[in-house]
């Protein structure tokens, strides 16, 4: 038999059996395709080892006056600004009471490092931060010094008036110290001066069914168990928004960062002129007449420096108001403090018809896109009178969560609730050859921390999930508009932002830790960096005519490793497996005849390594259909896959 080429067309197709696939790629993991060829996606290196607190589901990136490169993040526990690899916390206070309003009380018979912290109506939940400032000098009088007290501890409620810390050395929440046990001697209080401050309320990491979004009919009422609070419900934002899965939207107005957690208040990071110390404030809250107490999601309008809220609470005086889900409401013109419409400024607002929750929006180049959890709007500028208008662009859509569209070259893509949208004008449903693999192995209960990204340098928009026995995000799917091909594989990340101001895109990690994509070939979250395993598979195809079986001894592999850095004496390398079997429905092994009486396992028998110069490889595979996989798992290793060549022998049919 004559050579037999295997030339695949690019992206994986799993709608379809592995046979009817013939000429395709079935199967993958951390691969990308490049005019036409699959290739192993580029790696990734840390901004820094040092670790951030919570879960980081919002990233924006800007640059001031004074040319400081900022980038912003927003966790479940903190809001950081980063700079020059260092985190700086600029997390608001919630409160500060008054000098006496805190005791604190010791285990003086059993040594512990639990202090439980007296405070009336605190207003936290487990996790918030606070921080002690006049505690007496002598502290409790024992191990419980005043340098232990006056720090930044996180809190574990007990009830609405106490709470508890635990006791450590002098240090910092992100890197704690060893724990400080009490004594007999600590039987103090504190001191009469004594105060706190605490930081706003921390959200949820994990979305939990029963608090938040989707418990209980809008507005059904207060209820005097805080974590029994449907969404809607009108409460204290201060405690309300803290029982939520945390996400935020965040964008610079001017060199200042705007921003707000998802149902809560406005807040702002004001940068000033720059001096030094650049990081010596916190974001502050943003009050002023008829200002919305809590919005959904926040934007500034490109073309006009108007502040818009998507969801958000009625007019009236602050903290009042009810907030509604599908209220759009937009301040002034260059004035982010005045929300009250007059005829001297644009300032006003629009309640969609379409649905029960505005889910999420986005700026296009023309238009603003508006999501509800039934319908797409359009949201235009028009100027005054009206300011904007809004066009219903398609209902009876879905849109999976706040964070799941993207934009690239002109058009918008969104992850739905069970199929991919596309909008170039018009709405459709993007033909997805992975959609079952991807919807029917996906945790929805976990949906809104779903989110997408583009990666421009390579045409393609990223969507990272959840699968289905996680409650973390662990997987992606990968849709490239250039080559129109998808691609999948495991990779846990929670939020994603392409930006042009630091050359790479940025990613944050289930590790709490930020990366540059496609900066190297490893995994840089580790020190030293680890090797990124990858593999593609094709279909099935026929050995000849599939009629007989063939036995194939000897490939010609077709293989670059452009790019690798793998460290001396190694070699960069990938393994050819070749997965033969008797029919369609049998595994992947075929049992051997005659005097072989082993089963000729793939694993083993077939598995062949290549390196830069191997030209040829003798392979003893036998079977009707054949599958042919690449993989590497070696430090350095960057590989591109061409046309490789088998050469089969006819062997009966038997």
């Amino acid at each position: 038999m004559p050579l037999q080429k295997l030339k695949f067309k690019p992206g994986i197709v799993k709608e379809i059996t592995t046979l009817s696939g013939e000429g395709g790629w079935f199967d993958g993991d951390k691969i990308r395709f490049r005019f036409g060829f699959p290739q192993k996606i580029g790696g990734w290196t840390a901004l820094t080892y040092t670790s951030f607190l919570g879960v980081a589901r919002s990233l924006w990136n800007w640059v001031t006056l004074n040319n400081y490169n900022l980038l912003g993040i927003g966790t479940n526990l903190k809001f950081y600004v980063e700079s020059g690899g260092i985190y700086n916390d600029i997390t608001p206070i919630r409160s500060t009471t008054a000098a006496g309003d805190i005791t604190f009380a010791a285990n003086t018979v059993t040594p512990s490092s639990i202090i439980t912290v007296t405070d009336t109506a605190h207003g936290c939940v487990t996790n918030d931060f606070v921080t002690f400032y006049d505690v007496d000098v002598s502290g409790l009088g024992g191990n419980i010094t005043q340098a232990v007290l006056q720090q930044e501890y996180q809190v574990t409620v007990v009830d609405n008036n106490s709470y508890t810390i635990s006791a450590r050395e002098v240090s910092n929440v992100a890197s704690p110290g060893n724990p400080v046990l009490s004594n007999a001697s600590d039987t103090g209080d504190g001191g009469a001066n004594v105060y706190g401050e605490y930081q706003i309320n921390t959200g949820l990491d994990i979305y939990t069914i029963g608090v938040g979004w989707g418990a209980g009919p809008w507005n059904a009422g207060a209820s005097t168990d805080p974590w029994a609070h449907g969404w809607g419900t009108s409460f204290d934002w201060a405690v309300g928004y803290g029982l939520q899965l945390r996400l935020w939207s965040q964008i610079n107005y001017g060199q200042d960062l705007l921003f707000s957690p998802r149902n809560g208040p406005l807040f702002i990071w004001e940068v000033g002129n720059g001096a030094a110390p650049l990081f010596s404030t916190r974001g502050t809250l943003v009050q002023a007449v008829d200002i919305p107490s809590q919005i959904g999601q926040i934007a500034v309008s490109d073309a006009t420096r108007i502040v818009i809220a998507f969801g958000a609470s009625e007019y009236g005086a602050y903290g009042t108001a009810d907030f509604d889900p599908m209220l759009i409401r937009w301040s002034a013109q260059e004035d982010y403090l005045d929300w009250t419409p007059s005829a001297t400024n644009q300032a006003g607002s629009y309640r969609l018809s379409r649905g029960s929750s505005i889910i999420s929006s986005l700026q296009t180049r023309q238009e603003i896109l508006v999501w509800t959890d039934a319908a797409l709007y359009s949201m235009q500028y028009l100027g005054p009178p009206y300011v904007y208008g809004f066009n219903i662009l398609s209902d009876s859509i879905s849109i999976a969560s706040p964070n799941v569209m993207v934009s690239a070259t002109g058009t918008t893509f969104w992850m739905g609730l069970d199929k991919f949208y596309v909008y170039s004008g018009r709405v459709e449903t993007l033909p997805c050859p992975v959609r079952q693999y991807v919807f029917e192995n996906m945790n929805k209960d976990q949906a809104f921390q779903f989110f997408a990204g583009s990666n421009e340098g390579f045409s393609e928009i990223w969507w990272f999930y959840c699968s289905s026995n996680s409650t973390v995000i662990d997987r992606y799917v990968i849709f490239n508009y250039q080559e129109n091909a998808w691609y999948y594989g495991e990779l846990g990340r929670t939020a994603w932002l392409d930006s042009s101001i630091r050359s790479y895109p940025i990613a944050a990690t289930t590790g709490n830790l930020i990366v540059y994509h496609e900066t190297s070939v490893d995994d840089g979250t580790t020190d030293p960096p680890s090797p990124i395993s990858s593999y593609i598979q094709s279909s099935d195809f026929d050995i000849g005519e599939g009629d007989s079986y063939g036995f194939v001894w000897r490939i010609i592999p077709d293989v670059t490793f452009d790019g690798s850095t793998t460290p001396s004496p190694g070699k960069p390398q990938v393994s050819f497996v070749l997965r033969p079997r008797k029919n369609p429905g049998s595994s992947y092994a075929v049992a051997a005849e005659k005097d072989i009486d082993a089963v000729q396992s793939y694993e083993t028998t077939h598995l062949y390594n290549v390196q830069e110069f191997t030209q040829l490889v003798y392979t003893r595979a036998r079977g009707r259909q054949l599958a042919l996989k690449v993989q590497s798992n070696t430090l350095g290793t960057q590989w591109k896959l061409g046309v490789p060549a088998i050469d089969i022998r006819k062997d009966g049919r038997n």
